[in-house]
């Protein structure tokens, strides 16, 4: 299973963003919101692959990188995030098990066409909390937090 994901969109549908506003806000919530796919997706997350406009890329940062086993790409020499979501969607040696997180009409269209699954931002990031949770309820024994300052972040990222 494979799972390609519109970054600014999932960003949006989801509300979680990062602490700083101004400068560096874009890479903070972006950085926050890899922190929070990777825990939801445990081992799974080395499957995603996340898209992001280029436009907002900090200064430097290269076209692909891996965050916590995460493929984030930015759309550097395409015109737009889907431009690129649409090449690797059509790119895709086995679209029947690529599952493609957007609520853009165009990357559903795409999705749709190659006959990969399409699931809206908003659907894929509730349901996976949900799953994740359900999961956590059923371990024996949480795993201790690192610290508090981490505990405190990952409330406040789920409205907690």
């Amino acid at each position: 299973m494979k799972i390609l994901i519109d970054g600014y969109n999932l960003l949006h549908a989801s509300g979680v963003f990062g602490a700083v506003r101004g400068p560096g806000g874009f890479e903070a919530s972006r950085r926050a919101l890899l922190d929070a796919v990777a825990g939801l997706l445990g081992d799974l997350r080395h499957h995603a692959t996340v898209v992001f406009d280029a436009a907002e890329a900090p200064p430097g940062l290269p076209a692909r990188y891996a965050h916590d086993g995460i493929d984030v790409r930015f759309a550097r020499d395409h015109a737009s995030a889907d431009a690129l979501i649409e090449e690797l969607i059509e790119d895709h040696d086995a679209p029947g098990a690529l599952t493609v997180v957007s609520a853009d009409n165009r990357i559903i269209t795409a999705a749709r066409r190659r006959r990969a699954k399409a699931v809206s931002s908003h659907e894929w990031f509730t349901e996976l909390r949900a799953a994740r949770r359900s999961s956590s309820a059923t371990e024996a024994k949480p795993a201790p937090p690192e610290d508090d300052r981490e505990v405190a972040r990952w409330l406040r990222e789920f409205g907690y």
